[in-house]
């Protein structure tokens, strides 16, 4: 029987609580869940792609085993198609916070049909704790010194009021 691999793209600047509720559902639907940690210089990352994919890689350990999927993250700077098919996937893993976001994802998924047809999007609501999560948002948040512990994990609340205090210092 064919492995049913699923890809989760994102730039993840930083990982937030929203991202790792669609993960830890994901990896029940799959064998195994490639997490694309996009480059994306256009979108100005806080966190270096290393950083990033470091800390995708400790946030998304946990959920591994007991009957879900194993768990692959990788960095990519190709079209997000191209990268499916470099990974296997069968399956694309998107979030949806908000009616707002269904527009957008919309259009991609109209694209991405055109480019691969074989490839099927899935789309996972987040939690509505989590639906107003947004990375942009967190980083405003930390930039101007407001409390981000309630949008993502101790480790990564850490790092980012850190990279935070650094940019306020012209560091």
């Amino acid at each position: 029987m064919k492995q049913r691999v699923g890809l989760y793209p994102g730039t993840f600047d930083p990982i937030t609580n929203g991202h790792l509720d669609i993960i830890q559902r994901a990896v029940k639907l799959v064998d195994h869940l490639v997490i694309g940690v996009a480059i994306n210089e256009a979108k100005g990352p806080l966190f270096t792609l290393e950083e990033r994919v470091s800390m995708v890689q400790q946030e998304t350990a946990p959920f591994v085993g007991k009957g879900r999927g194993t768990i692959d993250v990788r960095p990519f700077n190709t079209l997000l198609m191209q990268f499916a098919r470099q990974v296997g996937a069968g399956i694309i893993i998107r979030g949806l916070r908000a009616v707002s976001d269904f527009e957008y994802e919309f259009q991609m998924v109209g694209m991405n049909m055109r480019l691969d047809a074989e490839i099927e999007t899935v789309f996972l609501m987040a939690e509505p704790s989590q639906q107003a999560i947004a990375s942009r948002l967190v980083k405003e948040i930390a930039m101007l010194g407001g409390d981000i512990t309630p949008f993502t994990s101790p480790y990564v609340a850490e790092r980012l009021a850190a990279r935070a205090a650094e940019r306020r210092q012209g560091k």
